[in-house]
């Protein structure tokens, strides 16, 4: 005997790349009504969406691609702030847990955030040129924040198409320039960009041990460490980590550890609801070594290395948000970032990853006693790969 189920609701969306991501676009008003408030119905509709939680790690049966990369999803509303043109809110989808993780942004796909707020008509017609350059101003309403994404336009439309080289994308794209705007995020002990008031600090960590750290929260909350506390050079790329459990286990205590040093979490417990936030990256001087995609990068063309986990795994580029804590962290004279970089003032830093490089600038003063960031610069690419619309079952929240 069956079963009568409802039939697949349809849901306009878009599926774009941002940076060194992807993930399901959506317009507010095109979501479900009870999907248009936070809560269970909407996290339910967008873990439907993307595929979890999927016990097989393999996101067959969504949009995800079973990555912290790519298991990704994003809401635009028209701006609820003065003097932006949309509001962006990015939900981190768990692979194989029922979770969606609101706690933090995406800094790669906020790039995607400007051509998509044009595509959609957000931005007035007169402020598009036939050709020339849209800032875009974006409220990043998961932490309070500005972002300028500067879309070149060609004929009136986006321009996707270019000559500009990201590395951990295969093909070139249009350059987009991100500007993060007082990037420093509130949250933690004291609300400063170093929670905990030192350039580093010596970490407990349990079943670890002591480790040295630079705590900073501009960008996205980062525990930086250095490479060679954790027997590493700052060159490994994703299997030397992600296939080592015992490194895994020992990287999640790290993260834990800070979170609470952070005063992101009262308690360990709390880690396993926030796996988006703080991010663990280990940082190591510039040394030669073959990025993912057999590119040989030099020693001489960086400035230092960096390795960062992402949702309990080591990412196969570098974040965004990550890359704006690193620039931020690298300014400022005595972090374990700066002191990996060489020591001294910078204003920009250029970092090896696993995929490759990138540089990033970010604009720092000592004011009052306290490091502020003001700024933060950075070059990547956006592409919408498919829009339509997505199909869930319609009992799926």
């Amino acid at each position: 005997m069956s079963t009568k189920t409802p039939p697949q609701i349809r849901i306009p969306a878009t599926y774009m790349r941002g940076g060194t991501s992807k993930g399901v676009f959506f317009r507010l008003d095109d979501l479900p009504e009870t999907a248009r408030v936070p809560g269970p119905a909407r996290d339910a509709l967008l873990m439907r969406v993307i595929g979890s939680p999927d016990p097989y790690g393999k996101h067959t049966d969504g949009m995800g691609g079973a990555t912290s990369s790519t298991s990704k999803c994003v809401i635009i509303a028209p701006a609820s702030v003065p003097d932006h043109d949309v509001d962006y809110l990015y939900g981190q989808v768990s692979i194989d847990s029922a979770f969606v993780d609101w706690s933090g942004n995406c800094g790669n796909l906020s790039t995607a955030v400007g051509p998509f707020a044009i595509a959609n008509g957000f931005v007035p017609a007169a402020r598009i040129p036939r050709d020339g350059t849209v800032a875009v101003r974006v409220w990043q309403a998961n932490i309070g924040r500005t972002i300028a994404v500067h879309v070149p336009v060609r004929d009136g439309q986006v321009q996707e198409t270019g000559d500009f080289e990201l590395d951990g994308v295969t093909f070139p794209a249009a350059e987009i320039v991100l500007e993060f705007i007082d990037p420093s995020d509130d949250e933690g002990e004291g609300g400063s960009m170093l929670p905990t008031g030192n350039l580093v600090d010596d970490l407990e960590v349990p079943g670890v041990g002591t480790l040295k750290a630079t705590m900073i929260t501009a960008g996205i909350p980062t525990v930086f460490v250095d490479a060679d506390a954790l027997g590493y050079d700052g060159t490994e790329l994703q299997p030397a980590i992600n296939e080592d459990k015992a490194a895994l286990v020992k990287l999640e205590a790290i993260r834990v550890a800070g979170a609470l040093r952070m005063g992101l979490i009262k308690a360990p417990e709390e880690a396993a609801t926030r796996q988006h936030t703080p991010k663990v990256a280990f940082v190591a001087p510039a040394k030669d070594y073959v990025a993912s995609s057999g590119k040989r990068i030099a020693a001489a063309d960086i400035d230092l290395n960096v390795r960062a986990m992402s949702m309990g795994k080591l990412h196969h580029a570098m974040m965004g948000t990550a890359s704006v804590a690193i620039a931020t962290a690298a300014a400022v004279p005595g972090t374990l970032v700066n002191l990996a970089a060489g020591g001294g003032a910078r204003e920009a830093v250029r970092f090896g990853h696993p995929s490759g490089t990138l540089r990033v600038g970010a604009a720092v003063a000592l004011v009052d006693g306290q490091w502020t960031v003001t700024k933060a610069v950075m070059s990547r690419s956006a592409r919408v790969l498919m829009d339509g619309a997505v199909r869930v079952p319609g009992d799926a929240f």
